[in-house]
């Protein structure tokens, strides 16, 4: 089982609007009405459809998910989810990240989605360090996966080498990790 969860998560570097998945996740801010990084490359690339819609939403708090169309995205479906601020680390900020994971992964599961792919939350404006973050993505997806069937493939999609990296390694510790435990058990 520990093998199978580690062959559902995959790394690649580029452009999440790019993606052929049924669903990306928009790292956004609670208004869900556009923003920067990330959150403003997915609603330039979807086109003002995607914001007419997400008004109709009316935001959504951090550590939740809330799921629209993808509208001119390659992908169906866009899972919106609100990472936390950055505020030193005692504040829940691993909580609420841990929250946007399992969050957008049950909207994903709630809609059937088999393919989902993730940007790197909380990294950019956020401020949240990038390697922590990873290690949270990481850990919480496995858990995900070890228990449900759907999504059926996690991507983590990052918009430049050393993030990449980051997130490489780290599936390649969770690897070792869950030989380690299967060779144990």
């Amino acid at each position: 089982m520990a093998a199978e969860v580690a062959r559902r998560m995959r790394v690649v570097e580029g452009d999440i609007t790019l993606l052929d998945a049924d669903a990306i996740v928009n790292a956004a801010n609670s208004s869900l009405l556009g923003g920067g990084g990330v959150d403003g490359a997915i609603h330039h690339a979807a086109g003002p459809g995607l914001l007419e819609e997400c008004r109709l939403i009316g935001g959504c708090p951090p550590g939740e998910a809330r799921i629209t169309g993808g509208h001119r995205l390659r992908a169906r479906w866009v899972i919106h989810t609100v990472g936390p601020v950055w505020r030193g680390g005692s504040r829940g900020e691993r909580d609420v990240l841990a929250s946007c994971y399992r969050s957008s992964l049950a909207v994903a599961e709630q809609h059937g989605i088999k393919t989902v792919a993730f940007p790197c939350i909380s990294t950019g404006a956020y401020g949240y360090p990038k390697a922590a973050a990873c290690d949270v993505a990481v850990e919480t997806v496995a858990e995900w996966l070890a228990e449900h069937e759907l999504p059926q493939t996690v991507t983590f999609c990052c918009f430049d080498e050393e993030d990449a990296e980051l997130y490489r390694e780290r599936l390649d510790r969770l690897r070792a990790e869950l030989g380690r435990k299967e060779a144990s058990a």
